[in-house]
């Protein structure tokens, strides 16, 4: 009876083990196949932010630090809907009339009819707790020529947020160790780049 007892608890201690050790090796993979998952979701919300400042720099010469700004923007400034048709007195058909049909809301033109972002919180980091996206914009001298320069980031703590604590910060040491930022960013303060460091 003694030694039915001591094989079960020794059987438990076994699966128990195994299960942690199981865990172990698994834990990182899920980690990471969830990190793909939302990196994904953030980059598609700063490719949105970008095109939408590309298009007020476009209207007001340059780029806004504003969230307020550029979603009131996106919501009431139209641009116009272009219709290219080749000029008729071209015989090469190289020339082309441009012809404005109409005109269309910024947010419409970035996010369609039936958007899947609501635009309205394009600066709040997806799977974050209402965190939001980090905003600059401003002009930097470069070369003696004066260039309007934006940056939106998103850090690890924000969007991996409910992860294994332990491998975000190791994911934050990791970057640092690089210097590179331990996040996702579109755009720079100190370079006229409008890259994102996913790219």
């Amino acid at each position: 009876m003694k030694n039915k007892i001591i094989q079960a608890i020794l059987i438990t201690i076994a699966i128990v083990l195994g299960y942690l050790i199981y865990d172990s090796i698994m834990s990182p993979v899920r980690f990471k196949a969830e990190k793909k998952v939302r990196e994904a979701v953030v980059i598609n919300y700063l490719k949105k932010i970008r095109s939408a400042e590309f298009i007020y720099k476009q209207l007001n010469n340059r780029y806004t630090g504003s969230f307020d700004t550029l979603i009131n923007f996106m919501g009431t400034a139209e641009i116009p809907v272009v219709k290219m048709v080749p000029d008729p007195t071209d015989t090469t058909y190289t020339r082309t009339i441009n012809d404005t049909v109409g005109y269309v809301k910024v947010a419409d033109s970035l996010f369609g009819k039936k958007p899947k972002i609501n635009y309205h919180r394009i600066n709040i980091i997806p799977f974050s707790k209402d965190v939001p996206f980090s905003l600059k914009a401003g002009v930097i001298d470069k070369g003696g020529v004066k260039v309007n320069v934006f940056q939106v980031e998103a850090p690890y703590t924000a969007y991996l947020d409910g992860l294994n604590k332990q491998l975000v910060i190791n994911q934050i040491a990791d970057q640092k160790q690089i210097k590179k930022y331990p996040g996702l960013k579109v755009g720079s303060m100190t370079e006229p780049s409008t890259d994102g460091n996913w790219e």
